[in-house]
């Protein structure tokens, strides 16, 4: 369940400012530890670079809170305590644990956010010559397990009942930040952005030619050409992968993203795509489809109607789940 390692690619079809009434303004920037792409329309410079800053000053808020490398976020304050004392947090920082935790129990553990206490005895930079033994993966997950997590609602407090445990978002962060956003421009009037923090977009309204945002999903077998070209309005979509960071063992592929029920990486999937109308869910569930696998993982989000996805299996086949939607798809492996 590490952070992902590529980003979905933007296809913006940019137009003549004195053409329509509106401009688009974009900025690229290092934020939560990876990169985010700002997109904004509005009436004019001013206005888009305003609410860029805008943008960049509530994801940076958001990073503050959340961080586990961060020392003095309230999750690093929740970590240092493990096992000492339950720690009180902020209402939005208690929710968005809530919602991992829900996630944890609909996975059976396949999602995680206790998985920062992992071991990293898996190396994916070139530097392994053979698995670790089943005691070394067995020992690298005893920290891990989100029913050791103690929530108070009461007390909004969060407690790891183990010394040594670890809650981290790496695998949702992006996307609460990116829907956060989104809903912050929609408030103020923004009609139109993309928000796409390392992969995971939020995206709504149009383009100032009044045509769709066009999003470019990254070959798994080919990373420097397009799969597939979708529209999207006011959509989400999230991309979790493993073509980057791998390893082979007996002709079999380990992905970088790791099982944290088991600490053994996901095999079968090298690329899962999630659209719905939530950056956070999408995200949870394009890491848990990972996981699981394609058999579970569909099965995992039949039970969320509003969101559908795109898997390719390690063997280059393209799985679309039931309630695919987007028109005019053509995947080109």
């Amino acid at each position: 369940m590490s952070r992902k390692y590529f980003f979905l690619l933007i296809a913006i079809l940019f137009v003549s400012q004195g053409s329509y009434a509106q401009i688009l303004r974009k900025r690229t920037t290092l934020l939560m530890g990876g990169r985010f792409d700002i997109t904004i329309v509005a009436k004019d410079s001013l206005s888009a670079e305003q609410n860029i800053d805008a943008v960049i000053a509530e994801i940076t808020r958001i990073e503050n809170l959340i961080s586990d490398w961060k020392p003095d976020s309230q999750v690093s304050e929740v970590n240092q305590n493990a096992g000492i004392r339950p720690v009180k947090v902020d209402k939005e920082v208690f929710e968005l644990t809530q919602r991992a935790i829900r996630f944890s129990e609909v996975t059976n553990g396949g999602f995680d956010i206790s998985f920062a206490a992992m071991d990293k005895i898996w190396k994916f930079d070139g530097s392994m010559t053979e698995m670790p033994s089943a005691e070394a993966i067995k020992k690298s997950v005893e920290k891990v397990g989100y029913k050791n997590i103690i929530l108070d609602s009461v007390q909004s407090t969060i407690f790891l009942k183990l010394k040594g445990m670890k809650i981290g978002f790496g695998a949702l962060g992006e996307g609460y930040a990116t829907d956060k956003c989104r809903d912050m421009m929609l408030a103020k009037g923004i009609k139109a952005g993309i928000i796409n923090g390392s992969g995971d977009m939020s995206t709504w309204g149009k383009q100032p030619n009044g045509k769709a945002w066009n999003i470019g999903i990254t070959n798994p077998f080919h990373p420097e050409k397009l799969l597939a070209v979708v529209p999207l309005k006011q959509d989400a979509v999230t991309t979790s992968g493993s073509y980057e960071k791998f390893v082979v063992f007996n002709g079999k592929r380990y992905s970088h993203i790791i099982n944290p029920a088991t600490g053994y990486p996901a095999t079968g999937l090298c690329s899962v795509t999630v659209f719905g109308p939530n950056a956070e869910k999408a995200n949870g569930l394009s890491t848990s489809l990972m996981v699981l696998g394609k058999t579970a993982g569909l099965l995992l989000l039949n039970k969320y109607p509003d969101y559908s996805c795109l898997m390719i299996t390690d063997n280059g086949k393209v799985v679309k789940s039931k309630n695919f939607r987007i028109k005019k798809f053509k995947a080109r492996l």
